[in-house]
């Protein structure tokens, strides 16, 4: 299992997308902290209509905002890295030599699945790194506490949780799509356009809005990363550890149905 792992990592980073996928990582994550950094911490419009104005929330919740407003970006990333990489596979026919080199399939599989929760997590650290610090910046050049509570540590933890799901996520879907092309653009648009769109719909729909946004994917991600909620209008939140059970739920049931699928496949 550890050279299969090894191979992974491998397979990875001796292609030019990882260091593409770095920089957007980095640049995504000081980008949105800093500006959310500056619009979470403007003061309320009280002449706004319906008296809303700007969210707000506690201080811990704007931390966590401000450092997690990059991850919108960043698990779509790894979303993409966890589809090709069984994807590519596919696409360049080497999946062949790779249950050639390692005959029991599941092994290959689990050093995949091993493989994308580490290199998840190690994007989510050069993703929090730069939002961290530009974000501490903002906060106190604007008079707010960078750290106000240990809450914020635990988020930014869960943070690297998160892209290693997304990254499953993503390796389920590339699985189950057999076309990489059209597997990159099914699950970008799911996760990014078509999610959102049914839970703005469900939103108006009282029942839906209570018991069925709030255990999207993304609204559980959401939950997770605990930040300045849109209103009063908006959905109910997940506790955090509920959160990160349903995410890891849809990760489990798209990567293990994959799995299951690629162990037992004829491979030509």
């Amino acid at each position: 299992m550890t050279a299969a792992i090894r191979a992974e990592f491998r397979k990875f980073f001796t292609t030019r997308l990882w260091w593409g996928m770095a920089i957007a990582m980095l640049v995504a994550g000081v980008g949105l902290a800093v500006l959310f950094a500056f619009l979470l911490t403007q003061t309320p419009d009280p002449n706004a209509r319906g008296g809303q104005g700007i969210p707000t929330g506690t201080h811990e919740q704007i931390a966590n905002s401000v450092y997690t407003g990059g991850l919108q970006i960043a698990y779509l990333l790894t979303l993409t890295i966890g589809v090709m990489q069984i994807g590519s596979e596919y696409r360049h026919k080497t999946i062949s030599s790779t249950f050639l080199g390692t005959p029991k399939r599941a092994e290959v599989m689990g050093a995949k699945v091993i493989a994308l929760l580490g290199i998840g997590a190690l994007y989510g650290i050069l993703s929090l790194v730069g939002s961290v610090v530009a974000g501490a910046i903002v906060l106190r050049a604007r008079g707010f506490e960078a750290f106000p509570s240990s809450g914020v540590f635990r988020t930014l933890a869960l943070s690297l949780l998160v892209l290693g799901l997304w990254a499953l996520i993503g390796l389920g879907a590339g699985i189950l799509i057999p076309n990489q092309v059209a597997a990159l653009l099914i699950s970008i648009g799911v996760a990014w356009i078509v999610e959102p769109l049914i839970g703005f719909g469900l939103g108006f729909w009282e029942w839906g809005r209570q018991h069925v946004v709030e255990y999207l994917p993304t609204a559980a991600t959401q939950a997770m990363v605990n930040g300045v909620s849109g209103g009063a209008n908006t959905a109910p939140r997940l506790e955090w550890w509920a959160g990160a059970l349903v995410l890891a739920a849809y990760a489990a049931v798209l990567a293990g149905v994959g799995s299951w699928r690629t162990v037992r496949a004829d491979i030509s």
